[in-house]
C-alpha cells in the first residue's frame, strides 16, 4: 500500500497508487504522490512519467473517514494541501505525464487527470465530481480542462459522472483500451513521447504551461477556500450524515479535491 515508482522501459518512470479498497488516499499519500512524481520529473534520465493506480479504480479522492476522525482541522487542512501539491507536481512535473486510468476517478482523481499532458483509460473508467454529496467543493479548475463550460458546469451541480468514451469524443481523452491493455498503450504513448531529446522536452513543457489561459494553482487554491469554509461551518459534515443515512454514497471514500 502507498506510492511507488518503477522504471519498466527506457526514460519512462511510472508512479503507481495503491490504497485499497478504492484508492481514496489519506494526506499522506497525496504527499508522498507529489514527492514521487516531482522526483520522477527531475531524473535527467526520464523523459515520460506515466500515472497509474492499481486496484479497480484510479482514484476516490481524499479518505474523508480520515478527515471525519480529526476533532480538530489538521486533517482538512492536511488534505487541503496534500491535494493542492499533488496536483501541482503533475501540472509542473519537468516532464511529460500521461494519465492510464481504469475504473472511477472521482473528487481528487479529476485534479490529477486534468493537470496531466495525456490520459489513456480503459473501457470501464468514468470521471466526476461528486463534490456537492460530500460536502465539498473542488477541481472544477480540472474538470474545465477536460469539458466544455457548460458541460462542466452541468456535472458539478447534479455529480453527475461522464465515460471515458464520452471524454474521447471531446479530445481529453486519448485512447480508450480494453483494462487489461491499459498499462501496455500508457506505456506505448509515453515511449513514443520518450523519444524525443530530454532537454527538449522539458523545453517543451514548460512552453506549454506558460501559455495556458488559466493559472491552475491559483485557480484550484480560490476552490479550496470554498472547501474550508464549508467544513469550518459544519455545512459538510451536516452534507455527509445526511447522504449517509440516506444510502446516496458512491465510490470511495471521498470525492473532493
Amino acid at each position: 500500500m502507498g506510492v511507488s515508482t518503477s522504471r519498466p522501459q527506457p526514460a519512462v518512470a511510472v508512479v503507481t497508487v495503491s490504497y485499497p479498497p478504492v484508492n481514496a488516499l489519506p494526506v499522506q499519500g497525496w504527499r508522498d504522490l507529489a514527492e514521487a512524481v516531482r522526483a520522477a520529473g527531475r531524473d535527467p534520465e526520464v523523459r515520460c512519467v506515466v500515472l497509474a493506480a492499481e486496484g479497480r479504480g484510479f482514484n476516490a479522492g481524499v479518505d474523508i473517514k480520515e478527515v471525519q476522525r480529526d476533532p480538530g482541522r489538521t486533517a482538512i487542512i492536511g488534505a487541503n494541501r496534500g491535494c493542492y501539491e499533488a496536483f501541482a507536481a503533475v501540472y509542473e512535473c519537468e516532464v511529460p505525464v500521461v494519465a492510464a486510468v481504469q475504473g472511477h476517478c472521482l473528487g481528487g482523481g479529476i485534479g490529477l487527470v486534468g493537470n496531466a499532458d495525456a490520459i489513456v483509460a480503459s473501457e470501464d473508467a468514468y470521471f466526476g465530481l461528486p463534490e456537492l454529496d460530500r460536502g465539498a467543493l473542488g477541481a472544477a479548475t480540472h474538470l474545465a480542462r477536460l469539458v466544455p463550460q457548460h458541460l462542466m458546469r452541468t456535472l458539478y451541480y447534479t455529480s453527475r459522472t461522464v465515460t471515458a468514451a464520452e471524454l474521447h469524443r471531446h479530445g481529453s481523452v486519448w485512447e480508450v483500451v480494453p483494462r487489461d491493455q491499459l498499462a501496455d498503450t500508457a506505456l506505448r504513448l509515453a515511449g513514443e513521447m520518450a523519444t524525443k531529446d530530454g532537454a527538449l522536452i522539458r523545453m517543451a513543457k514548460a512552453a506549454i504551461n506558460g501559455i495556458d489561459p488559466v493559472d491552475v494553482r491559483r485557480s484550484y487554491r480560490f476552490e479550496q477556500g470554498f472547501t474550508f469554509e464549508a467544513n469550518l461551518s459544519g455545512l459538510a459534515d451536516r452534507i455527509r450524515d445526511t447522504n449517509s443515512m440516506n444510502g446516496s454514497g458512491k465510490e470511495g471514500g471521498d470525492s473532493r479535491g
